[in-house]
Formats: structure tokens, C-alpha cells, sequence
């Protein structure tokens, strides 16, 4: 097992009905930006039971952040904050409000115009804004992790930045806010959450048992509660997703270990280029990656198949096909893609997905650092 150092200060507050300990959560004196996206949670009742939550204080709503939030977005909000001189952060949402409110406590404090190109600088902000978290949609962890995911148009460009003082304070995770999801918001939150699981867990081979476990009771959980949530929502199937999502990218099963995510950067660039869900370049790229990276996966795919598939086959080359098979079985099971020519309005450029990561200083990607733009090219076209 490698080095790490590890702290997650983020209170969970989990459970039906929780969206009420908000009063308890934010603290008295706060003045409170609220963060939300397009306006749901005006209409499925989360917003009241927020305001309702947050008793007397000041607080000033502030909606409109897109599916992937964009900067510019981010910076009238900051604007906003500024001239109400609100002093913390909330965030109602799934994980692209998270993330943009994440964002917006790290850049409030900033004296700089363009926050953004101080971050990719270097430049170490002060101390953010505290924020708080109240999650709808479980897919992407951002609720208690410390990246936040920002899109910027005019540079054409969709990139992490991470900052563990700008982590939640609390993240409220209420399960029956997901009720008025639909289909294909629980479809990618599952995907999402999964693949977070699979860029830490199928890299190279550690002394990590604890991780490794416990990746796949993750994986088992996301397969077997899936698909139950797609069809049925039942409170458990929405408790098991939510709990298994925030698990999946909160810190603990990346301890340790080799890292991945050659997936993401490569469906950052997807997005940013087509307007594509996050999650569903994912599951378009994923299973051609892990195909084109087979031989150095090899040992974990091969446990990844006997311990999260059951697959019983002698010759470990036939499991691990057979792994990166079930893998696309199960997109296709949450109506995901599985190649990019199922996007049938979409004609993907890999020249354009490669220039943008190099435009983003990405490269190399993977676990090994061994994914350049000849790789990324081969896979995309593996992918087609």
C-alpha cells in the first residue's frame, strides 16, 4: 500500500426528513448565498423545506447553474455574494450545483479579476467561504469531497480543480429528495457513481485489501441496487445509490492506491466539445479504454471479475474480457452508451477530444502516466 494522508471533516447527515436539521447545520449568525440549478427544487418541495430549515436568516437565492456548471455562471454568483456580503455557501443540488458552490467559496475570498487563470497559475487563495451541502441527485461524491468541476466557454474548456479547504462543512443527504428525479438522471447518477469506483479500483496491482474490498462491495452495490432504483425508486433502493455514490468518491477507497481517471479527462473533453452528459461519455469511452489497457489492468480486471462478477472460467485472459464485457452490459442495463457511435447525432473528431486535453496540460493520463495523444486517439477509435 502507498503513503496517504487522509481527513474527511464533512458531517454526513443522512436519512428521510433531514432537509429539517438545516437550522442546526448553518450557523446563526451566516449569511447565506443559496445555490441551486434550473429550478426543481422550487416545485418537488426541497426548496421550501430548505428556506423553512433555514429560519430567519438573510439569505439570498441564486439559481441558474447549468448541468456543467460554467464559470461565468459562478462569477455573477460571486458578484452577487460580494454586494450582499454573504458570509457561506449553500448548496441545493446535484453534483454540478456542489461543485459550482465549492467553487464559489474558494473564489469569493480571491482579490483576483480572473480567479480561474490564478488557480491554473498556482496561486494559493485565501481560506474560502464555509459551505454547506444539500444533495438531490447522487452520482458524483461532491458533497463531501474537495473537487470541484468547472466549465468555461470561452476557453472551451471543462477542468477539476481540487481544494480541501473549500469541502463541505456538512452535506445533508436526504434520500426522499430523489423522488421527483427522472429516469435518466438515476440512470447516470449510477453510472457516474460507478465508474468513480472503477478509476481507483481497476489500475495496477497493490497491497491494499481494505480499498480493494471495499470498491467491490461498492461495485455489488451499484449493480444489485441499480437497476431496482431505475425500475421501482423504492426508499431502499434510494438509501442503498445515495450512501454507495457518496462512498464511491469521498477519499477513502482512493487511499492508498493507484489512480486512474484517463476515463474522465477524456469524457471532460467529450462534454466540453458536445454538450454530451457527463456520465454517458463514461460509459461511451470506459469499456474501449479498459479493452486498449487490458494487459497492464490485467490483474485487477482479473479479480474484478472473479470477486465482483463471479466469473468462474480458468484462463484469467477469458475473465478479464469477460469483466470489461459485463461492465458495457450493465451501461446498456442503466440505457447508457457503450461507443460513441450511439451518440447518432454526434460525429466525434478524436483530433478535436486530443487537442483539448493538451490545451487542458492533461497529458499523460492513466495510472502509469503511459496515455498520450496516440493513445487517446487509438481508443477513441477502438471506441467508435
Amino acid at each position: 500500500m502507498m503513503d496517504f494522508d487522509l481527513s474527511n471533516p464533512t458531517r454526513i447527515v443522512f436519512g428521510q426528513g433531514r432537509i429539517d436539521d438545516l437550522g442546526k447545520l448553518v450557523p446563526r449568525s451566516a449569511r447565506v448565498l443559496l445555490l441551486f440549478g434550473g429550478g426543481s427544487i422550487k416545485h418537488n418541495g426541497v426548496y421550501d423545506r430548505v428556506m423553512t430549515g433555514l429560519g430567519d436568516r438573510f439569505v439570498l437565492p441564486f439559481g441558474g447553474v447549468e448541468a456543467n456548471p460554467q464559470y461565468d455562471t459562478v462569477m455573477a454568483a460571486r458578484a452577487a455574494l460580494i454586494e450582499a456580503d454573504c458570509t457561506f455557501v449553500l448548496g441545493v443540488g446535484g453534483g454540478s450545483v456542489i461543485d459550482a458552490s465549492k467553487f464559489l467559496a474558494r473564489i469569493a475570498t480571491m482579490a483576483a479579476m480572473d480567479p480561474w487563470d490564478a488557480l491554473v497559475a498556482g496561486d494559493h487563495p485565501p481560506a474560502p467561504l464555509p459551505n454547506g451541502a444539500v444533495l438531490t441527485l447522487p452520482a458524483t461524491g461532491s458533497e463531501s469531497n474537495a473537487v470541484s468541476v468547472i466549465s468555461r466557454a470561452d476557453y472551451g474548456l471543462k477542468l477539476p480543480f481540487a481544494s480541501d479547504g473549500a469541502r463541505p462543512a456538512f452535506a445533508v443527504l436526504d434520500p426522499d429528495t430523489m423522488k421527483s428525479l427522472s429516469r435518466r438522471q438515476l440512470e447516470n447518477g449510477v453510472v457516474d457513481a460507478f465508474t468513480h469506483v472503477i478509476e481507483q479500483y481497476l489500475t495496477l496491482p497493490v497491497d491494499a485489501p481494505v480499498q480493494h474490498g471495499y470498491s467491490e462491495t461498492l461495485l455489488r452495490t451499484l449493480i444489485d441496487w441499480g437497476p431496482v432504483l431505475i425500475e421501482t425508486s423504492s426508499d431502499e433502493s434510494r438509501a442503498a445509490i445515495m450512501w454507495a455514490a457518496n462512498q464511491a468518491l469521498n477519499g477513502l477507497i482512493g487511499s492508498g492506491v493507484p489512480q486512474d481517471w484517463s476515463t474522465h479527462m477524456i469524457g471532460h473533453a467529450l462534454t466540453a466539445l458536445y454538450g454530451i452528459d457527463h456520465a454517458r461519455t463514461l460509459s461511451a469511452v470506459m469499456p474501449s479504454l479498459l479493452r486498449f489497457k487490458s494487459a497492464g489492468k490485467l490483474a485487477m480486471l482479473v479479480r474484478y471479475g472473479r470477486k465482483v462478477w463471479q466469473l468462474d472460467h480458468a484462463d484469467d485472459q477469458v475473465v478479464a474480457a469477460q469483466a470489461i464485457d459485463r461492465t458495457a452490459a450493465f451501461f446498456k442495463q442503466m440505457n447508457c452508451p457503450t461507443k460513441l457511435s450511439d451518440f447518432t447525432d454526434i460525429a466525434v473528431e478524436p483530433e478535436a477530444v486530443v487537442s483539448l486535453i493538451a490545451r487542458a496540460g492533461q497529458f499523460p493520463l492513466g495510472e502509469s502516466r503511459d496515455i498520450g495523444a496516440r493513445e487517446v486517439r487509438a481508443i477513441l477509435e477502438m471506441a467508435r
